[in-house]
């Protein structure tokens, strides 16, 4: 066969790509894009079952696939032989199979047997086997995968002067049946697999893991992947084409792994400056979250013929090489590849980590300046709209399941504020422990157990949390009023929710104070709206700032400074004029107060009833503006204030 192309860069000026030539600002729509592909993927799945009683007992160890592919022409050739332990008494194995593939015969040791291909499954009667038996049956197929205009085993062209045709594959969520036969379902991983993928001369198939071997045969080279890690079935990948390789690699201690980037010869000027960050990348990922999950192997990109992305196991399948793509789908080979999520109910297990991982590039590359760019747009993106929940309770509404703002962006920001709430020691240990936990590992993990190793690290009871902000939905919105006497700083912090799913959030909050050329950070833990805390400072405060550096999700926050009670008031209000909700903070704490609002005619417009309180807000509805009456009964005494509406 011909030599494959390798990629160098011949220089890299001043010892450095300039930063504007592999990076691009930030938008929010690229959030929003990974979730349009992702249902994209999943719409053409609609109808397809992928588990059902019959295989449950039997846990796949190994797929051995041997496939001919021409990328000129949309056909598939070859046999899969699946090694598996029997869970239980089984007598019956069954694979699937789209129906407009043709079994041409089962093999169980050596041996044709009899089998049934019908309604997408293909059933093979076996020996009796018991638990802990292990067995294997081999699969000879042939055909053309069904075309659903997109995925999962496409066949299309490249470049424009000759056209250069190439085949792919991208199986998420259930697809992989439609051009292979396996147990297609999100419960089990084979152990490992071999893939031998046969192709013509001048082409190079690319699979996940290493290449073991090759040998050309009357123009035809057989490539040997060996994959040897634990793998979800939607993961196993093939895609063949005349590919240029560009060779990169990345160290860990006195180890170095290959990052083998495989690319379109036309497009590879263009595409090399774009991949000169992957290795710092997987570096940051490693010091965070632990060794790369597939370190004994290799890491790359595969280009495609897809606008988007997909976290094939050691190979992501890449459509464009922006930071934002690249960052996002290295993310996935933690979260999403090594711990994979155990229902689509969580699903934010694999794109809320691997949104936020992409953060966490912009937050420890790049001189730091896309961090706080990134987060303020993806916290805006969360609070876009006031209702809705991550935990994705209707898994059969695809729209929900890849719901770019909550399942992508609410999901990274709740991981976000958790790494303020329990701090980053916690936070980035109890990560690592979910991820190398023997019961997780290379498996499927719940919500659940994420919450159980931040806990074991925090050393903190986070039901609160998880009920609020997995569970519930919404945000809330900050009112603070404050003010200074000597030494001491008092604010009075106000909360109103988005969503009555959620009364009230009880976080901590960062308030940064400043003043006389000195800054100080503080961290109040809001109990309760209307909740005061007195704060000795030791200079004069001009100004206050709540949440500077964006850890809490929340929108709408106004910040006021208050007058001192007038003792003949005995109350405050602010701000006047209002707009929505006025503040009043009393002198001292009251037993029990009404608060009524009455037009310059005398006509009530609002009674609110308060008990044991010494601060609150008054929702105002919707009023004419102009002036109003608002008269605060407290323990039976009057205290009146005239209140302006904008």
């Amino acid at each position: 066969m011909k030599k494959i192309l390798l990629l160098f860069l011949l220089c890299l000026t001043g010892g450095g790509m300039l930063l504007a030539q592999v990076l691009k600002p930030f938008e929010i729509g690229q959030i929003h894009e990974e979730a349009r592909m992702e249902k994209q993927m999943f719409e053409r799945m609609k109808g397809v079952t992928a588990v059902d009683a019959i295989r449950d007992p039997y846990d796949v160890i190994h797929y051995r696939c041997r496939w001919k592919v021409d990328p000129a022409v949309k056909f598939i050739q070859g046999s899969v032989r699946v090694s598996f332990v029997a869970r239980g008494n089984v007598d019956t194995v069954q694979l699937d199979l789209h129906d407009t593939l043709q079994v041409d015969s089962v093999l169980h040791h050596g041996q044709q047997v009899a089998f049934d291909h019908s309604g997408g499954h293909i059933r093979i009667p076996v020996p009796a086997l018991s638990a802990s038996d292990i067995d294997s049956v081999e699969v000879f197929y042939q055909g053309v995968p069904p075309s659903s205009g997109f995925g999962s085993f496409e066949q299309n062209v490249h470049d424009t002067l000759p056209e250069v045709p190439i085949i792919w594959t991208l199986s998420e969520p259930y697809g992989a049946s439609e051009w292979w036969p396996c147990k297609n379902d999100l419960s089990d991983k084979a152990d490992s697999i071999d893939l031998y993928l046969e192709v013509p001369d001048g082409n190079l198939g690319v699979s996940n893991g290493l290449i073991a071997d090759q040998n050309s045969v009357s123009g035809w080279t057989t490539y040997h992947w060996k994959h040897r890690y634990p793998i979800a079935t939607y993961l196993v990948c093939m895609a063949v084409t005349n590919y240029a390789v560009y060779p990169q690699q990345v160290t860990f201690g006195n180890n170095t792994m290959p990052l083998n980037n495989y690319l379109y010869p036309e497009d590879s000027a263009d595409v090399v400056p774009q991949l000169q960050s992957i290795p710092e990348l997987v570096t940051v990922f490693d010091s965070l979250f632990g060794l790369y999950p597939f370190a004994e192997e290799k890491y790359g990109q595969v280009q495609f013929g897809w606008g988007g992305g997909m976290e094939h196991q050691t190979a992501t399948f890449a459509g464009n090489f922006s930071y934002h793509l690249l960052s996002h789908e290295l993310g996935h080979q933690w979260f999403g590849d090594r711990v994979t999520c155990g229902s689509w109910e969580d699903i934010w297990l694999n794109e809320g980590f691997a949104t936020y991982m992409t953060g966490l590039g912009y937050e420890n590359m790049f001189n730091g300046q896309w961090w706080h760019p990134y987060i303020v747009a993806v916290m805006g993106d969360v609070t876009s709209a006031p209702d809705g929940s991550v935990r994705c309770t209707d898994t059969t509404d695809i729209n929900r399941i890849f719901d770019g703002r909550l399942t992508y962006s609410k999901g990274a920001m709740i991981l976000h504020q958790l790494r303020w709430v329990v701090g980053d020691s916690a936070f980035f240990q109890g990560i690592r422990n979910y991820l190398n936990d023997p019961s997780l590992g290379y498996g499927f993990a719940r919500t659940s157990d994420l919450q159980s190793h931040i806990e074991a690290s925090s050393g903190q009871n986070l039901d609160w949390y998880f009920n609020d902000w997995y569970d519930g939905e919404g945000y809330p919105s900050y009112d603070i009023g404050w003010s200074q006497t000597g030494n001491t700083l008092e604010l009075v912090v106000n909360q109103q929710t988005s969503d009555a799913s959620v009364s009230f959030f009880a976080l901590p909050i960062p308030v940064k104070v400043y003043g006389a050329g000195s800054d100080t950070l503080l961290r109040l833990s809001h109990t309760y709206s209307g909740e005061i805390f007195q704060v000795p400072v030791s200079f004069k405060v001009d100004s206050i700032r709540f949440d500077p550096d964006v850890w809490i999700i929340s929108a709408s926050n106004h910040i006021a400074s208050v007058p001192e009670i007038n003792a003949d008031e005995g109350m405050r209000v602010y701000p006047n004029p209002a707009s929505h909700t006025v503040y009043v903070q009393l002198a001292k704490p009251a037993g029990h107060c009404n608060a009524r609002l009455f037009d310059v005619s005398g006509r009530l417009i609002r009674s609110v009833t308060f008990e044991h309180t010494r601060s609150f807000a008054f929702p105002l509805p919707e009023l004419a503006a102009g002036l109003y009456d608002l008269d605060v009964v407290v323990d039976g005494l009057h205290l009146r204030q005239k209140l302006v509406v904008d």
